[in-house]
């Protein structure tokens, strides 16, 4: 019996040991998923999380952010500064988005965030982009002065489309583009799909985008 004890208890130690050992590799593993400048989840990280609230949620509204005036900050103020408009905005997406199961955000490269959030209403989509729009404009603080961007955003609810393959992210990401450029071609805020303009595409890129062109002119909505 007193061996049976000792062996117990010296696998204690081994199996405590391991415990740590697979917290660290799950942190470590969730760790390499997030941006290391804003805290927020990749590209790849965030769409597998946006997927699965898509199909577990009637009303998710998908956001596209890209940052007005940021060149204009990296140029004037130095790139320490630009890092600090980055992280101002992943601030206000984490914010967005802080202890709820039911929403989503990302950095999806350079200054172009996206973030996916279940509604229980969709009336409260409007609210939802305003605010967003305003803690994104604000000031922040860096190297002893205050520091504005701008911000264009489009989102698009998944519950104005049919259901199918229409709701799948990858169409509702590209609506959701097609709606932040048209706010953006309008001097910036924010733009939802349902009132938006389909834009034209060339060779499979949105119509506006470098690379592309068009004789025909769209207004923003």
């Amino acid at each position: 019996m007193s061996e049976l004890m000792f062996a117990a208890a010296a696998g204690v130690p081994l199996a405590a040991g391991w415990s740590v050992h697979a917290l660290r590799l799950t942190r470590r593993i969730e760790s390499a998923r997030r941006d290391p400048l804003t805290g927020l989840w990749t590209r790849e990280a965030f769409e597998r999380r946006a997927g699965r609230l898509l199909a577990r949620h009637p009303h998710v509204v998908v956001v596209l952010v890209d940052l007005d005036g940021f060149k204009a900050v990296n140029d004037t103020h130095g790139h320490a500064a630009g890092d600090a408009a980055l992280q101002a905005t992943g601030a206000s997406l984490n914010d967005m988005v802080a202890g709820s199961r039911r929403a989503v955000a990302g950095r999806l490269g350079g200054d172009e965030f996206a973030a996916a959030v279940a509604l229980a209403n969709p009336v409260a989509l409007p609210w939802l982009l305003r605010g967003l729009h305003d803690e994104i404009t604000a000031p922040f603080r860096h190297g002893g002065r205050d520091l504005t961007v701008g911000a264009s955003i489009g989102a698009v609810l998944s519950s104005d489309l049919p259901e199918g393959g229409g709701r799948e992210l990858s169409v509702l990401l590209r609506m959701a583009d097609e709606a932040m450029y048209t706010a953006k071609r309008g001097g910036g805020g924010w733009q939802n799909a349902a009132f938006t303009p389909r834009s034209t595409t060339t060779a499979g890129r949105r119509t506006g985008r470098a690379g592309t062109h068009t004789t025909q002119r769209r207004e923003a909505a």
